[in-house]
Parts: structure tokens; sequence; C-alpha cells
């Protein structure tokens, strides 16, 4: 009905004006006609016709996988390109970069496929089939999908597949990384080495024992004497891989090493409580841990590694720590005024608890009452003992104690903060019966000491500033995560050194607070605008490198795509049918003495 209304407009008006009007008579055919095929061209144009499409007559979209896996050791990229563009409008997935090479992270489809298949034309996927994510498309969308996969020839590899240790040192600590090898058609080798170094400095070196090509070791040794204070990138590599694929043999690992332990933990004497506190503390701080124990009152002996130390070196420790925890009754030169102090009273000898059932309560508005939000506290072993704490006006209390859950509360953690020295008291005897009876009670005890250490040192590490990285090593594809450290930060200016040159960026925080910053690999030292500075890198190591199993497999389009139509607004002829057909009437009219 549209059409035929917007036939009969346009030639009814150009015929009641030439022929009724203006009464020209036989001369007006060739203007009516010129104003008829005007309005009919426009006409089509503003009640946007469109003509059905036939599926054989669209050019497909071609999916190209463009993660690292296809230009990795016996990858098929060049084939792979070859074909999208013999098959028709081809385009990456998963590209971080606008060119033609593959230099995506990681082989994600679903969300690409989906897309595609909305636009109505055939669609394509070519990939190694090496796919993290094909079961999260839609059987009806995968079904239409064409598939062709270019699977890799796989070689012969040898790859450092992971390597953790400690962040943070103390000049004079002993470092420790655990490292996983994997091998990939390399089931003769026995044994591999692995090296550390810090640049043309090699730290440590060590042999990893291989089964079946596998192996999982641990390399340590002391901090050499070119270990100074500062942060130091390394790169941690297979010695004489000999395989097909060398950037899967080189790790990067960074580690900051400071002159002062930034935890020092010193009991005299050691008891059930420092020595679960101490394993508790070096999990989950983020600091250099240090403990001391004292034994039969006159000889000292550091925790974790039972080997013997000096009063000395008790003493400046102490002095220097960032952090101090006093349990027990060490004599006063071991117990210097720190601006950060975490004294145990209920182990004093000066300030016996006490005895009884004291169960154990959150304590109100404090800032360690996240570390049990949602946990049954009171379900949790009771405390064996309280001491006696007076908290004052502007202190906090951290929790409370009943005894045998019935009777007055009273005070079992109180925190201060004067003048910037803060400090935590606690005067529950027993808390270590909640690490030791694991699960939730576990858990509550590690988040306890977690948020108690963090408040202490007040966030006031001069190594971070206003901002640090969540990792400071990523892998090839990935991005450096920057999380902020002063609240209501929401973009700060950073230097990067490294690389051909010096380069200025921006770190721009979303609403949790976190930031990416992307590089290509290689190693760099970042200086933020505020405070704040440190090393960082990114490897040319990535999982994509290694093999993995074939997720997806060659298939033709099982359905059709659904119905298409093509609009005739999108015809470019049309417009300049219209403005041809008026002037061709302008011109008739102006020869012929009209206006």
């Amino acid at each position: 009905m549209t059409a035929l209304a917007v036939l009969l407009v346009a030639i009814g008006l150009p015929l009641a004006m030439y022929l009724w009007l203006e009464r020209l008579g036989r001369r007006a055919i060739i203007p009516m006609a010129l104003r008829a095929l005007a309005l009919i061209a426009l006409g089509i144009l503003a009640a946007d016709f469109s003509c059905a499409r036939a599926p054989a007559s669209l050019r497909p979209v071609v999916l190209l996988d463009a993660s690292f896996s296809m230009a990795g050791a016996g990858g098929a990229w060049a084939d792979a390109r070859r074909e999208a563009a013999r098959l028709g409008d081809w385009r990456p997935i998963g590209a971080i970069a606008a060119d033609s090479s593959p230099n995506g992270g990681r082989s994600l489809i679903a969300s690409a496929v989906t897309a595609a298949s909305a636009g109505g034309r055939p669609v394509w996927l070519l990939s190694d089939g090496e796919v993290e994510d094909a079961p999260d498309v839609p059987a009806d969308i995968l079904a239409q999908t064409g598939i062709k996969v270019f699977p890799r020839r796989h070689v012969a590899d040898l790859a450092l597949t992971r390597v953790a240790g400690p962040s943070r040192l103390t000049v004079g600590d002993t470092i420790r990384l655990e490292v996983d090898v994997a091998g990939f058609g390399m089931p003769d080798r026995r044994e591999i080495t692995v090296d550390v170094a810090d640049g043309a400095s090699r730290w440590l070196s060590g042999v990893i024992k291989l089964t079946a090509g596998n192996g999982t070791g641990v390399i340590e040794g002391p901090l050499p004497a070119s270990a100074g204070p500062g942060d130091h990138l390394l790169t941690v590599s297979l010695r004489a891989a000999a395989d097909l694929e060398p950037r899967t043999d080189r790790r990067l690992h960074a580690v900051t090493v400071v002159p002062t332990p930034g935890v020092v933990v010193v009991a005299a004497p050691a008891g059930w409580e420092s020595r679960f506190f101490f394993r508790a503390l070096a999990d989950v701080s983020a600091l250099p841990v240090r403990g001391y124990f004292l034994i039969d009152g006159t000889r000292w002996s550091r925790m974790g590694e039972l080997t013997p130390a000096s009063s000395t070196e008790v003493e400046q420790a102490a002095a220097h720590a960032d952090l101090l925890v006093i349990f027990g009754d060490p004599p006063e030169r071991f117990r210097p005024r720190r601006r950060a102090r975490w004294e145990w009273v209920a182990t004093s000898r000066t300030a016996p608890p006490a005895e009884g059932d004291w169960y154990l309560l959150p304590g109100g508005q404090s800032p360690v009452a996240g570390a049990m939000m949602g946990l049954p506290v009171d379900s949790f072993p009771p405390g064996i003992g309280i001491a006696a704490l007076t908290p004052g006006p502007r202190d906090w209390i951290g929790l409370s104690a009943q005894a045998n859950r019935r009777g007055v509360e009273r005070p079992a953690m109180i925190g201060r903060d004067s003048a910037g020295h803060r400090e935590v008291l606690v005067g529950a005897a027993g808390l270590w019966r909640w690490a030791f009876r694991g699960g939730s009670s576990d858990q509550a005890y590690r988040s306890l000491v977690a948020a108690t250490a963090s408040w202490l040192l007040g966030g006031s590490d001069s190594s971070t500033g206003v901002a640090r990285p969540v990792r400071a090593v990523a892998a090839r594809g990935r991005p450096i995560v920057f999380e902020r450290l002063k609240a209501g930060l929401t973009t700060v200016a950073l230097e990067i050194l490294g690389g051909a040159r010096p380069r200025a960026d921006t770190l721009r925080f979303d609403g949790t607070g976190r930031a990416e910053l992307w590089l290509d690999p290689g190693a760099y030292r970042y200086r933020l605008q505020g405070g704040g500075s440190g090393v960082m890198g990114v490897e040319e190591y990535s999982d994509e490198w290694l093999p993995r199993p074939v997720t997806i497999a060659d298939r033709a389009p099982s359905g059709a795509p659904p119905p298409s139509r093509d609009p005739l607004r999108d015809k470019w002829w049309l417009f300049a049918l219209a403005a041809t057909a008026f002037c061709g009437e302008w011109w008739w009219r102006r020869r012929n003495g009209l206006r």
C-alpha cells in the first residue's frame, strides 16, 4: 500500500501541475516525466523501502583468531590469513593492536562469534582450535558458523611455567624461588639448570629434576653482595633448553630488597601464641617478617629457621623495624619505642591473665571489625585467660570477652593512635587456638592478624607512594594493573623509563580503584607523580605459546543465516537520480521561458 501511495502521489502531482494548473498540453510530457521520476525516487528514500537479499549473495564475515598461539612455533598464521582473505571480509579477534599480526593474549571467541551472527551475514571462524571459551558460544549460533581449523604442528619445548617467591627481602636474607618446568615432546630430559640473574649479575643457580620432561623444584640461596637495597627485576631462565620455542624459557620476578626487616617479632620466651602468630603473619604480610625467641633466658634463635642469633642482631632488628611485635618479657633494650607496636600483654608475667573460658566477640566499630564480619566468632574456641586492659576515651576495642558467655564484657584487644604512634594491646590468652582448630576460626585468625598489621603500618610504606602495581610482572598480552592507595584518586601521571625512550602516561582508575597500563615486553622503571616508584616488567612468555587441547573441529555451516533485507536508502544512485531529474526539469522550464 505504501508503494502504491508513493506511485500515485509521484505521478498525480506532476499531472495536476502541468495539465491543470499550467495547461501546457503535450509540451509538458518531458518535464512532467522528469518531475514524476524525481518524486518517485524521493518517495522511495523517504519511505525507506527495502528488498529481500538472498543469503548466497552476502559476502561472509570471517573471524580470524589473532591470539599468540597462531604465531607460536609450528603455527599456521600465514595459511589462515590467506584463507581468510579468500573467504570474505576478514577481521582479527582478540587482537590488542591495529595490525595484521597475531598479537592477542588469549584465545577467546564467544563474544565475537555471537556479535557477528547478529549481522545477518554468513560467519566463518578460522583458528588453530586451541580455544578457551568454545562452550560459552550458544549451540544454535555455533551451528550456523563455519569453522576451519589450522592445527599447530607441535614441537619439542621445555617451558618455565611458574616462578613464585617473596616480593620483599631484607639484606642478608635467603631468597627462595619455587619453579615449575613443563616439557612437551622431550621425555628423555632428566634435569635442567635454572639461572636467576639481575641483569648481567647472576644471583644463584639450581638444578630441577625432570620426570617425563616435567619437574618442580626450589632454587634458593643467600642474597649476593650485589643485591643492594632497592628494586630488582630478576630474570629466571632455563640454561641450555635446546628447544624450538625460546619465548617460554625466560620469566621475570620482581623483588625489593630493604635494608631492615619490615616486621620483627620478639618472643621471650617462645610459646604457642608466638609460634602460630609468626606463621600467620609471614603468610599475610607484604613486608619481610623476621622473628626471634629467647631460649633458657640467655640465647636467641631465629623463628622459622631455628638458627642461633646474637643479641646484637635482635636489638638492631627491633630498633629499625617498621612494626615491632612483643611476646612475653624481653629486656627493655629489645622493646624500643616504635611508630607501630603490637604487644601481647597476656603473655607477660607482669600482667597474669584471669584464667577461665573467655568467649571472644567483635568489639564494635574498629579498623579490624571487617576481618570477622559474617563469621560465628562466639562459637570459636574460647581464650584461656584475659589480662586487664584499660582503654582510653579515644581508643578502639577490636575484641571483647565474656566469661562462660555470661557477665560483663571485658576488652580483650584495644588499639590507639597517639601523634602518629600506633599501638595495639592484646589481653586475650589462647587466641592461637583459633588457628589450631582450622576452618572458619583459622580464617578469622589470619584475617585479624592481617587487618591489625595493616592498620599498625598505616600504609606508610614509602616505597609504594600513591599507587602500586598489584603484580609488578605481567605475561605478554596482559596489562600491568595498578591499585590506588590514596582514596579519591582518579588519575595520576607517571614517567616510564625503559624501552626505546622514556615516555609519559596517565593511570586512570576505575570504580574499583584499579588502572591498566599496556606495555611491550621488556623491563621498566616507573615514577609516579605525587610519590612512589619501582620496577615492572612484561615477559615474552605467554600461556598461548604452550600447546593446548584442540576444542573445536572443522565444520560447514549447518543452518542458513536469518533472512535479511537490503535497504534502498543505502543506494547512492537513487539520490543521484532524484537530483538529475530535478535539474533536467529546471533546465527544460528555463529553455521554454517558464519559471
